[in-house]
């Protein structure tokens, strides 16, 4: 069973940039699928990047398509979020989760696995 935790969130200036990072346990982690999503106060949690297994395909929302870049390191069991340009709207809380089947997914009911989330909050 594959657990995971995020860390690297914080409060930066509109214009800037933060890395998320998502540690997994488990020996699987390499044959996971894995995605970021976001939740803000009062908002449904929506979907931000996903990653396959391997790395060499990802999916992105439009919402972040050419500021945010997914990537992992299956020997670290490590994903990781470079966020950049970053915009007030980006504020909420960021989560990982895993989706143990290969095929990405944008639908966060259905990844299996998540983390208790971190805080990013970017101001004006």
């Amino acid at each position: 069973q594959v657990q995971v935790g995020e860390s690297g969130g914080g409060l930066v200036q509109a214009g800037g940039s933060l890395r998320l990072s998502c540690a997994a346990s488990g020996r699987r982690f390499s044959f996971f699928v894995m995605g970021w999503f976001r939740q803000a106060p009062g908002e449904e949690r929506e979907f931000v990047a996903a990653i396959n297994a391997n790395g060499d395909s990802t999916h992105y929302a439009d919402s972040v398509k050419g500021r945010f870049t997914i990537s992992r390191d299956n020997a670290k069991n490590t994903v990781y979020l470079q966020m950049n340009s970053l915009k007030p709207e980006d504020t909420a809380v960021y989560s990982c989760a895993a989706l143990t089947y290969s095929s990405i997914s944008t639908m966060s009911s259905e990844y299996a696995v998540w983390g208790q989330g971190t805080q990013v909050t970017v101001s004006s």
